[in-house]
């Protein structure tokens, strides 16, 4: 049986796609990228009033019948609540995504939730090793309060890595193999993204990086009648069976072909949570990250129905964009492509959106 696609013959993993042919050779010009960034002019930080927070509206234990609520944490942190289920997704609380303490990217708001505020946990999806989106010392935190109560899941080959924290809940998926969340009623299956991978003290892409997608157990409604259903006037016929939300978690990744795969097997989707930001200069971040118009073009492969939850952007200097510049130009291309207004989201940090 030949190995998947994106699994090279020297072990590591790569993106199968001809559109990404090239991607790794853009990565190794280490001096034209040091050059570019050195010498390049940025804009100023925002300014906290530029970036106002909101309160989350988060559900305490978890959200009822047929509610889905996801809150922006920041970056590509989200908070979502099923009925029965809260999932976090690639948790970063600390102060800056980095190795050091004192050096690195460094948040322009501070978490709008505190850990020790957040709800029950019952499971993680980590999309890849970089230091934005898989950060150790929330991962202790997280571990430290909830334990073996808590399920991680992932990429390939990050089981050991979480080990050595104590951890030994995790589940490690290739790409479009699916694993059921705690309670049952949901399952995660790992997408394809067009991305990489590179941890001290592995090489490049020694691990898988991959999206998210948290669907219903094939099959299975939510059947739950709405409260006094039981004293509803005689001849009228109970709510029909609810069907279950269905959200999409692109992780980080360039834009390429699976959306549309991705769209057509485990959509539709009631809510996609797709990265608006870190996409200059695009001679080098376009491999890694998609630009705003991608992301709406992201969006309509994946079906482009639900909420377009736009995340990965006014939260760490990462690139050489301003970063208020992403949610213009989102708006911007969701408007030329002549998508519904109330459908496209641009959340302050900490703000909970409510689907269904």
């Amino acid at each position: 049986m030949s190995a998947p696609s994106h699994h090279g013959p020297d072990g590591r993993f790569l993106n199968p796609w001809p559109v990404a042919k090239g991607d790794d050779e853009i990565r190794r010009q280490f001096w034209r990228v040091a050059r570019t960034f050195l010498l390049a002019r940025r804009p100023p930080n925002p300014r906290p009033s530029q970036l106002p927070t909101a309160r989350p509206e988060v559900a305490h234990p978890t959200v009822d019948g047929g509610e889905v609520r996801i809150t922006w944490i920041g970056h590509a942190s989200t908070l979502i609540q099923l009925p029965g289920l809260n999932v976090l997704t690639d948790p970063v609380w600390s102060t800056r995504c980095s190795p050091f303490r004192a050096l690195g990217p460094r948040r322009f708001v501070p978490p709008p939730l505190a850990l020790d505020e957040l709800p029950p946990i019952q499971a993680v999806l980590l999309s890849h090793d970089h230091y934005d989106h898989l950060d150790r010392p929330t991962i202790e935190a997280l571990h430290a309060r909830f334990g073996d109560g808590l399920t991680w899941l992932t990429p390939l080959r990050y089981a050991e890595w979480l080990g050595a924290l104590g951890i030994a809940r995790v589940v490690e998926l290739d790409w479009w193999e699916g694993a059921r969340l705690p309670g049952g009623r949901f399952r995660a299956v790992a997408v394809p993204a067009r991305h990489w991978s590179r941890r001290k003290p592995l090489g490049t892409n020694q691990r898988l990086w991959c999206g998210w997608a948290v669907v219903p157990v094939e099959g299975e409604v939510d059947a739950d009648l709405p409260e006094h259903a039981d004293v509803a006037p005689a001849g009228v016929a109970p709510d029909p069976p609810r069907r279950r939300p269905r959200i999409w978690f692109a992780g980080d990744s360039g834009y390429c072909p699976a959306f549309a795969e991705i769209g057509r097997r485990l959509g539709p989707f009631d809510a996609s949570l797709v990265p608006i930001g870190a996409y200059e200069p695009r001679w080098f971040m376009e491999p890694s990250h998609m630009n705003p118009e991608e992301a709406v073009r992201a969006y309509r492969d994946g079906g482009g129905r639900g909420a377009f939850v736009s995340i990965h952007w006014g939260t760490f200097r990462l690139t050489l964009e301003d970063p208020l510049e992403p949610p213009v130009r989102v708006r911007a291309a969701w408007d030329e492509a002549g998508l519904p207004a109330p459908d496209l989201h641009v959340p302050r940090h900490g703000e909970t959106l409510q689907v269904g």
